[in-house]
């Protein structure tokens, strides 16, 4: 079995979390995990979701992704090209599938990255276009928000955050943001 990453490189037997059976590079650490090894060992986990939330507000400051990362992988049993997953850290890196077999390859330091932020035994879920999607929009309202503190100065974005979560909640609600709409909506 070759690495999905350098064709020139067969893939030798390894353990992930302990009992989690692999197939592992000796050249560039990625690992290779077949997927009825994978359900196996996943029936021994705790069953969790993690929620997008979670993941797009972890910072992993200290993990750099390895150069393949961003090489396109072969499936070492099927052949297929992988599909991609975006974990969506501050560094973001990706986590690929066989659509085929079902297999996944992790790149070098990216399964105890996984294992950190708690989706290692929930892989599915980065596959999903929902979860993916979620992910995206805690990342944007994140940046927005920075944003708006970068603009306003802390004191000020602060009292906006408060305003906002107090019409949001509100009955009335809508009437208050159109009035503020209405006040910044003249000629200058």
């Amino acid at each position: 079995m070759e690495c999905p990453k350098d064709r020139t490189v067969t893939l030798s037997d390894g353990f992930l979390s302990g009992d989690l059976a692999v197939k592992h590079c000796p050249e560039c650490q990625g690992n290779w995990i077949p997927p009825d090894e994978y359900d196996r060992w996943k029936i021994s986990q705790e069953q969790r979701e993690v929620p997008p939330t979670q993941v797009a507000r972890e910072m992993a400051d200290n993990f750099v992704p390895a150069r393949q990362d961003m090489k396109a992988g072969l499936c070492p049993e099927c052949k297929r090209y992988l599909s991609r997953a975006k974990v969506m850290v501050r560094t973001p890196f990706y986590v690929e599938r066989c659509p085929s077999c079902g297999g996944i390859w992790c790149d070098r330091g990216e399964w105890e990255l996984l294992e950190e932020l708690g989706l290692h035994d929930t892989l599915e879920q980065l596959f999903s276009s929902d979860w993916q999607a979620q992910v995206r929009s805690v990342v944007h309202a994140d940046k927005e928000r920075l944003a708006t503190i970068d603009k306003l100065g802390p004191e000020v974005a602060e009292m906006v955050f408060e305003l906002a979560e107090v019409l949001e909640n509100h009955p009335n609600g809508d009437f208050g943001v159109a009035y503020l709409m209405r006040r910044f909506d003249k000629p200058q």
